[in-house]
């Protein structure tokens, strides 16, 4: 019996990634400006911010249109090589 496989992402989709980092005054604006490199066009209704209850860290969710698995693969790689980013879901 052969294993199921995961389902395939068709593109172009609405796709949301949630940034795990840091709390910083600049954190969001870091994080949308390096989305905003591969996934052009979001608007301010695509972002969502939420701190942890101690202030340590925030998260900040976008909605983005995703074209294709190698603009997700350099979008999370950036974000990643950054150094402020702790997690990419």
């Amino acid at each position: 019996m052969s294993e199921p496989k995961a389902p395939k992402i068709e593109f172009p989709c609405d796709y949301v990634i949630k940034v795990i980092g840091n709390s910083a005054p600049d954190f969001t604006e870091f994080v949308v400006d390096v989305v905003e490199q591969h996934a052009p066009g979001i608007s301010e209704d695509d972002v969502s911010v939420n701190e942890s209850s101690g202030g340590r860290f925030s998260s900040v969710q976008l909605k983005i249109v995703a074209t294709g698995e190698a603009q997700l693969k350099a979008l999370f790689e950036d974000l990643k090589a950054s150094g402020r980013v702790h997690m990419v879901l």
